[in-house]
């Protein structure tokens, strides 16, 4: 049975997306305006893929960008809501339901809005548990695809008379680009709706349960604030079964925006060997230690928390600041298609100047 989904679980959202952000993820402010929203305006309905017909039409919602403090952006629950429509009028039919291209700190509650308003169901399926820097990674394996797949965005900061709307017809690896350039034009964040596929391909190549997982991760950070940061830190680690594989302040933050509304660089948490060194596209995906030993990689999960066991984003973080660091092995967690997808890999391998397939392809121990 579909479960409505209500005010208390905003929050347990916005907590749980946000150790899922990997770093990146969106922002916990436009979560809770969006999940505010939603419940204000409707009843948005969280449903199992199989409460769905095989042949029903589900797309996915998500954010595109990358505004980590650098950018003039705005983005309004509209937004999402018109990006759907955009889709369902070159499609030419309704959209049962969407998933989400990964959670976040506002990126788990991208599709309650339409759920509240044109009655799509919040299906519980993700393009990727994690968070992830492009529109590929959560693609659930049609990055490769050669067929004609439909996407569109809307969204902008009105006041410089960047507000863009825009719907692409084309194979998703030539499209995905357009949007992630509509992003930056627009302010460095858009709203998006895209890939409509039949329900029966979502249940074969989407991380089912995605967003069940971050909802009670965040239920359990709620329960355990009460009693203290520890309790927080155990809870995050026990619910999640994840590790901290380091702790120390942060020596530098070499991280930069780029014209294809990414923010690339590297942050450094320690010295000497003792050191770790995180690769940010977005979100962290990989983390070296001071001898240069890659000690994560995505898919597995890498955040960084500080003391209170709150996740940063790395748009928060600054030199001099203490923080921990959570992996969470890719074999603790739920993986779509996308991930063993090779196609997805070059272009994160090239601006990161680093390998992530050979870690990302291997066949993960259970």
């Amino acid at each position: 049975m579909g479960r409505i989904l209500v005010e208390a679980d905003i929050e347990a959202a916005v907590k749980g997306g946000s150790v899922f952000a990997c770093g990146g993820g969106g922002w916990a402010d436009h979560g809770r305006m969006l999940g505010r929203a939603a419940i204000n305006a409707g009843q948005p309905e969280l449903v199992s893929i199989d409460e769905l017909a095989d042949d029903a039409w589900v797309a996915t919602a998500a954010a595109i960008g990358a505004p980590g403090n650098t950018t003039a952006w705005q983005m309004l629950g509209v937004d999402y809501v018109k990006s759907v429509q955009l889709v369902e009028k070159e499609l030419g039919a309704r959209i049962a339901g969407l998933i989400i291209g990964q959670n976040g700190k506002s990126s788990t509650l991208n599709a309650w809005l339409p759920s509240a308003i044109l009655g799509t169901k919040v299906v519980d399926a993700v393009g990727d548990l994690r968070a992830h820097p492009t529109g590929d990674m959560g693609s659930i394996g049609l990055a490769n695809s050669p067929e004609q797949m439909i996407q569109s965005a809307a969204g902008g900061n009105r006041a410089n008379n960047n507000y863009i709307e825009l719907v692409t017809r084309g194979a998703t690896a030539k499209v995905s680009p357009i949007l992630r350039k509509a992003a930056d034009m627009a302010g460095g964040f858009i709203a998006s709706c895209r890939n409509p596929v039949a329900a029966s391909y979502v249940k074969r190549h989407a991380a089912l349960g995605g967003i069940s997982m971050a909802l009670d991760l965040g239920t359990a950070i709620l329960k355990a604030e009460k009693r203290g940061d520890k309790a927080v830190i155990d809870a995050i680690l026990k619910q999640t079964s994840g590790e901290l594989i380091g702790q120390g302040r942060v020596t530098k933050k070499a991280v930069v925006y780029t014209g294809e509304a990414f923010d690339i660089g590297t942050v450094t948490i320690g010295s000497g060997s003792g050191a770790l060194v995180l690769h940010v596209m977005n979100e962290y995906m990989a983390v070296d230690d001071g001898n240069g030993k890659r000690v994560a990689t995505y898919p597995d999960v890498i955040t960084t928390l500080n003391l209170s066991g709150v996740p940063m984003s790395v748009g928060e973080i600054n030199e001099g600041q203490e923080l921990l660091v959570l992996r969470v092995a890719k074999n603790k967690i739920p993986l779509s298609s996308s991930v063993t997808d090779p196609s997805v890999y070059p272009v994160v391998e090239a601006a990161l100047g680093i390998s992530i397939s050979s870690y990302a392809l291997k066949k993960a121990a259970r």
